[in-house]
């Protein structure tokens, strides 16, 4: 049975880094109390891309890192919240910068875009469609964060883009004969939540509307959302492959703050040292969090061919997904 296997994983974090409370310094108008951000998410610090970068060139520093050869790619799938440009598909952009000549395309979905683009490429494989496919983020929200603020309830609408931080990473999907690869995975949405977070600038409703290039969103809400849709989806994983988490050598989570990830781990049992902890040091990087923590723990030597991982992804829209693989 010909699975896709993830063969390599690679990350890049921008060298400049924004603590919180530099954050909080850089608001105009509004001055929030001091030490709210770090105080209500955990996040110390965040990378933030210098002002020459796109999305694209932090997907294609991860890719460069990851060593695998453009020529042989059948397919590149940039999955990401973020975009150089309307149009075209930002996959073209990295595909010209790498030197790759295969065929392109992006894959969006808020948080969960790396994950679906993962989704995409493990089916094309098992169909036999492709063989080797690249897939890359590069999340840029450094560039949607609202620094001028009115008054104490835009600081609040406007709170989840001082969370959030640039990153780019990049997997290496290979089908895999003898069986080795992802063996679970699942997808479902709450989509009648899609206003609670949103980015609508340069879209058909708010085409050119600079008032609506900024990150607006209700995290408690959003929280309340993603608690209501309920752990099942993630639960019934482990029912129907007969695993536990004990059975996974890291289990990455979509992290948007400390306190609610605790909340996550303990509703699900998930052990907290299958966590690969990023949020205080490299903040909410989107869709390339649980990436990042793949390859963060490959390096690490937590994980390595032959062992287990989880990939639980949570992201606006409402959207949850759930991939188990083997390395």
């Amino acid at each position: 049975m010909i699975r896709a296997r993830i063969a390599g994983a690679a990350a890049y974090l921008p060298e400049t880094v924004l603590t919180s409370a530099e954050v909080e310094e850089r608001i105009e108008g509004y001055r929030p109390h001091p030490t709210i951000v770090e105080r209500m998410t955990g996040i110390r610090a965040r990378h933030v891309m210098r002002p020459d970068q796109q999305a694209s060139d932090l997907a294609v520093e991860a890719a460069r890192r990851l060593g695998a050869d453009p020529a042989a790619l059948d397919l590149l799938i940039f999955g990401s919240a973020s975009q150089d440009l309307v149009e075209p598909a930002t996959a073209h952009i990295v595909a010209d910068k790498l030197g790759a000549s295969c065929p392109v395309f992006d894959v969006k979905n808020a948080c969960n875009s790396f994950l679906n683009g993962l989704e995409t490429a493990d089916a094309l494989i098992r169909t036999g469609r492709h063989e080797r496919v690249l897939v890359c983020t590069g999340e840029a929200p450094s560039r949607a964060v609202r620094w001028r603020v009115r008054d104490r309830a835009q600081f609040v609408d406007a709170f989840a883009g001082y969370t959030l931080a640039d990153a780019g990473a990049a997997v290496l999907v290979e089908a895999d004969p003898d069986g080795r690869g992802i063996f679970y995975r699942d997808f479902a949405a709450v989509s009648s939540a899609w206003r609670i977070g949103t980015l609508p600038g340069g879209g058909s409703m708010r085409p050119r509307d600079p008032d609506a290039t900024y990150f607006s969103g209700d995290g408690r809400r959003l929280k309340e959302a993603f608690l209501a849709a309920g752990p099942e989806i993630f639960l019934t994983a482990l029912e129907k492959t007969g695993l536990t988490w004990d059975d996974f050598a890291v289990v990455a989570v979509h992290q948007v703050t400390l306190p609610y990830l605790e909340v996550l781990r303990s509703l699900l049992g998930i052990p907290a040292d299958r966590l690969v902890v990023t949020l205080p040091d490299h903040g909410n990087m989107a869709s390339a969090t649980l990436p990042v923590q793949l390859a963060t723990a490959w390096r690490d030597g937590r994980c390595g061919p032959g062992d287990r991982v989880a990939m639980i992804g949570l992201a606006g829209g409402v959207s949850l997904g759930v991939i188990f693989m083997e390395l």
